[in-house]
């Protein structure tokens, strides 16, 4: 029976989790692939953490070229995380005519196509499918499942700490600062987690999902991207009251000469079914010409769920060697020489439904001024709802709107928040609710 050595860089969590499959499932490996994986090399800088596995003697070294370079090693799994470092590993691997094994989203986000062309320049394979989503298949199902669909859309939750954080917020009532506070406390947030809750980390991935879906270049400075550290308790209540969810969204759709790539705070009705999507898990819908709505969901973090996407990666490539079939599936989905430059449209430029918060100075003549610069600029209200008095001196007025352009709201707002009448800035939150509007 064939041998295929792998090499690991990186025996971090995840690294971890994916000595764990490959060592204490070899054997199960093994019989379904008719090739035994046997785990040569990882680079480490820590050789001393117990990691509650036996690995052979000799397997661990602080030097990662000790792995790239190894003549032996056919697939090199890169689980370093970061850019610099990881990027001229993994490029040095490919030059080495190494097949890559990879999660990470930030790499491939920002520097994916240059690596990319590397790879399909030396003929080798690259994987990806644990950069979005952990376990759930998402990047198989957009290269393989769905080859023969044009994608109209895709909307998900692909970031479970803040996921965690609005469903704890949601349920309790709790500030965002406070739940932040226990989710970093408990393992679920990051001691710096402004990647997750500014919405970046999200962005990262939808950035390769939309390369993969539309056939173009990834994009990722281009998406337009808001976190959810302003989303406030209150404004949450008012989701409710009005039949949404508040979840942060990466939100791609297909209008054709375009495509829209953003990434906020969003509400959504109770029947969609993202609503419904908590805790840490993620979840992601599809919408396709041929097969409608299809929606992955699963656990989008951790040792053993990314280590699974992993090792599935890891298994598809070693069958690509098995049977002389390197680059059978494109890496981007499609074929390297179809990937276009698709603009991605200005977020100013979209229309869609709002949510409006104005604390408001409690005076008669206040709802008309508002509503006169909101008309001045085409925005049309669908309903106005004034609350009692929150603050003193101030009340909310919260508005939900018909379809209006994201430039024309800006203005208006900009120009409401200076009205004597406003007490605050203006607060926004935007709608995805095709279904419920008649526009």
């Amino acid at each position: 029976m064939r041998v295929i050595n792998v090499g690991l860089l990186g025996c971090g969590t995840v690294g971890t989790g994916v000595a764990k499959i490959l060592i204490e499932n070899r054997n199960l490996i093994r019989s379904r692939v008719g090739a035994d994986l046997y785990l040569k090399r990882i680079a480490d800088i820590d050789l001393q953490r117990d990691r509650g596995i036996r690995f052979d003697a000799g397997v661990f070294t602080s030097d990662a070229h000790h792995v790239v370079d190894d003549p032996d090693i056919d697939i090199v799994i890169e689980m370093i995380g970061g850019e610099d470092i990881a990027k001229d590993l993994i490029l040095k691997a490919i030059d080495n005519n190494k097949h890559i094994v990879t999660a990470n989203k930030s790499l491939l986000a920002n520097h994916g196509i240059e690596i990319f062309q590397a790879a399909t320049k030396k003929g080798v394979d690259l994987a990806f499918e644990a950069s979005v989503g952990g376990c759930m298949p998402i990047i198989k199902s957009l290269r393989e499942s769905l080859v023969g669909n044009h994608i109209k859309s895709i909307a998900g939750i692909l970031n479970g700490t803040c996921n965690y954080i609005l469903s704890r917020s949601t349920d309790e009532g709790s500030t965002f600062e406070n739940v932040l506070a226990e989710a970093q406390k408990i393992g679920f947030a990051e001691a710096d987690p402004t990647l997750d809750v500014e919405g970046i980390d999200t962005a990262h991935k939808l950035a390769i999902l939309t390369s993969l879906a539309y056939g173009m270049e990834i994009n990722f400075n281009d998406i337009f991207i808001e976190g959810i550290s302003s989303i406030t308790p209150m404004d949450i209540v008012f989701a409710r009251q009005f039949g949404y969810t508040i979840k942060l969204l990466a939100i791609s759709k297909n209008t054709g000469d375009a495509v829209e790539a953003r990434v906020h705070p969003t509400m959504i009705p109770f029947d969609n079914p993202l609503s419904s999507v908590n805790g840490v898990l993620n979840a992601v819908i599809v919408s396709g010409d041929a097969v409608g709505d299809m929606m992955l969901y699963g656990h989008g973090a951790g040792m053993m769920p990314t280590g699974s996407a992993v090792v599935g990666d890891t298994v598809d490539l070693v069958r690509n060697i098995l049977s002389g079939a390197t680059g059978r599936v494109p890496m981007l989905s499609y074929q390297m020489e179809n990937i276009r430059n698709v603009p991605v449209m200005p977020i100013d430029d979209i229309s869609i439904h709002y949510y409006f918060r104005f604390a408001a100075v409690d005076q008669p003549g206040v709802l008309s001024k508002i509503s006169g610069i909101l008309g001045d600029y085409e925005i049309s209200i669908k309903s106005v709802h004034q609350k009692g008095r929150q603050t003193k001196g101030s009340v909310p007025i919260v508005m939900l709107t018909h379809l209006a352009r994201e430039a024309d709201v800006q203005k208006a707002l900009s120009e409401i928040y200076n009205l004597e009448v406003v007490s605050d800035k203006p607060v926004l939150i935007r709608i995805e609710d095709e279904d419920g509007y008649d526009d």
